[in-house]
């Protein structure tokens, strides 16, 4: 990867940003929208099923073994990083919309990546293994802490947020999971002979949620109420939240004493938050007029951070390399 090319936003975020301004320019509406509603919603429980059949239970028990350091990447993400969003809600409030104002929270409460988590450790060196047990924990949890958290933390700024949306999470997200791992030894080996196919579940899922949820909040008109300088104030926001959850990560591994490898890993599993859980579950979670709105934090932070951990993860390995020759 060369040096601009880590600073440039890759070709799916490309992809979602047409998406978004095909939802915009043209929203499928009546019928169309229903029809592409349903596939939207198939789409993410063939996604979260393959999530369940993919996981071993095996390799959860595993990560036992560096409890300290899951321990630390699990609080991080979901007590830190989420009282911190809630912090930001605050300090912003009235300045930015109610719906982004709810979507910094949805944020904070977000699992981890699973891809990139794993590959920014993996370039800097890090515990490559507890990185896939972490981002495996965090998901697994992610599916049944998110909804639950996010209602705990709004209170009754849930925005049209209601029980009935947090039952429908766990019938789309947590029933498909469950069902994965109960038939994980029959379908795995399926699973692995379209590993490919498989893998283009997890773009699909996140472009169709984005279209419906933008589709349906542009015809209600999301545009009218967030300009342009918003968006910059807001992309600005999000690059200050992640470079100080970058060095809040980095510090608590200090902290906590643990091993280079280790900080490196709670920096990445403990930051990232993932787009392709979150996508999905946003399209569930709220109502029509505010899902738009209320994942565009995510989609910029998404984006800020598969850059800067680009130049991160290469100065930690840099790091490494000098520290080995010395010894």
């Amino acid at each position: 990867m060369t040096r601009l090319g880590r600073f440039l936003p890759d070709r799916f975020i490309m992809i979602l940003v047409a998406t978004l301004i095909v939802a915009t320019l043209l929203p499928a509406t009546g019928g169309l929208l229903v029809a592409i509603g349903w596939a939207s919603n198939a789409a993410i429980f063939a996604l979260f099923f393959l999530h369940g059949a993919r996981l071993s239970p095996q390799a959860v028990a595993a990560g036992a073994k560096h409890w300290r350091l899951q321990l630390a990447i699990l609080s991080f993400g979901y007590a830190l990083f989420p009282l911190a969003m809630l912090a930001v809600r605050a300090g912003l409030s009235g300045r930015l919309a109610p719906e982004i104002l709810l979507g910094l929270v949805f944020l904070g409460v977000l699992p981890t990546t699973v891809q990139s988590s794993i590959a920014y450790s993996s370039i800097a060196r890090g515990n490559v293994a507890a990185s896939v047990i972490a981002s495996a924990a965090s998901n697994l949890l992610g599916v049944v802490l998110t909804p639950l958290l996010f209602a705990l933390l709004v209170g009754g700024a849930m925005g049209g947020v209601s029980l009935e949306a947090v039952g429908k999470v766990a019938l789309l997200l947590l029933l498909p999971f469950a069902l994965g791992q109960v038939l994980r030894a029959r379908v795995l080996p399926t699973v692995e002979r379209h590993a490919k196919l498989a893998g283009m579940m997890d773009k699909l899922t996140i472009i169709l949620a984005v279209y419906v949820a933008f589709a349906q909040a542009a015809s209600e008109g999301l545009w009218a109420r967030i300009s342009a300088v918003t968006l910059v104030e807001l992309a600005g926001v999000m690059a200050a939240v992640l470079i100080a959850t970058f060095a809040a990560a980095w510090g608590l591994g200090a902290a906590l004493g643990l091993k280079p490898a280790d900080r490196a890993t709670l920096l990445f599993a403990g930051s990232h938050k993932s787009l392709a859980t979150g996508a999905p579950m946003a399209r569930i979670l709220f109502p029509p007029g505010v899902a738009g709105a209320a994942i565009l934090p995510l989609l910029l932070y998404h984006q800020l951070q598969l850059m800067l951990s680009a130049g991160v993860a290469t100065r930690l390995a840099r790091g490494e390399e000098r520290e080995r020759l010395q010894r």
